[in-house]
């Protein structure tokens, strides 16, 4: 797939992805009601949300789940540098307001390295291959993650960002699972009848 190409699938996912939200405001709840805690049990303690932009799916009901759960939060934070690092957070604890309408920890908060990572997304194929925004963000965050230990990847979406297949390049990080308003999408054990190895980061390399 061209530059082109992946420049205009964004613009028609984010279209897509903006009629979704605006006929369920409320799926981010829907979401976190049927979210499996087993995953919790078995990939936490530590759980990376996002702080939800325009008409991503919001994350923060299924955040307050797993809090409750006892998981320890975290957000990302981008760098000077560029690169995307993660630290620790609570519900109520202050955010700085960063350009493109972030919200992000302070650069006081305590750096960390999550099991889990709840990735927002553009679009997504049942192989885990994902299309976000195009900065590599976190594909660079994922990768070195994957190198220095274990992490689960698990995008949030609405149902209708979930596409037949996406093209994938050597970067891309692939996602372990899915959620959307419809419930679970179990990637890695789709990829493995698929004929994946598991070698590619997900749950068996954890």
């Amino acid at each position: 797939m061209t530059g082109t190409d992946k420049t205009a699938l964004r613009a028609d996912m984010k279209l897509l992805r903006e009629e979704a939200h605006a006929r369920d405001p409320d799926a981010g709840e829907t979401l976190a009601g049927k979210f499996p805690l087993k995953l919790l049990e078995r990939y936490g303690p530590i759980v990376s949300g996002y702080w939800p932009i325009g008409s991503e799916i919001d994350p923060l009901p299924l955040m307050e789940k797993l809090a409750g759960a006892d998981a320890k939060l975290a957000l990302p934070r981008l760098e000077d540098d560029g690169e995307m690092s993660f630290r620790l957070w609570s519900p109520g604890e202050p955010l700085e307001e960063r350009p493109f309408g972030l919200k992000e920890p302070l650069e006081s908060a305590p750096r960390t390295q999550p099991t889990l990572v709840l990735v927002p997304l553009l679009a997504f194929d049942k192989l885990g291959n994902r299309l976000g925004y195009g900065k590599g963000h976190y594909d660079r965050a994922l990768q070195q993650i994957r190198q220095d230990g274990r992490v689960f990847a698990c995008g949030l979406g609405f149902h209708v960002q979930m596409l037949d297949e996406l093209a994938a390049e050597p970067h891309d990080q692939p996602l372990d699972w899915a959620m959307t308003e419809r419930g679970s999408v179990p990637i890695f054990m789709m990829r493995a009848f698929a004929g994946g190895d598991g070698s590619d980061g997900g749950p068996s390399a954890a």
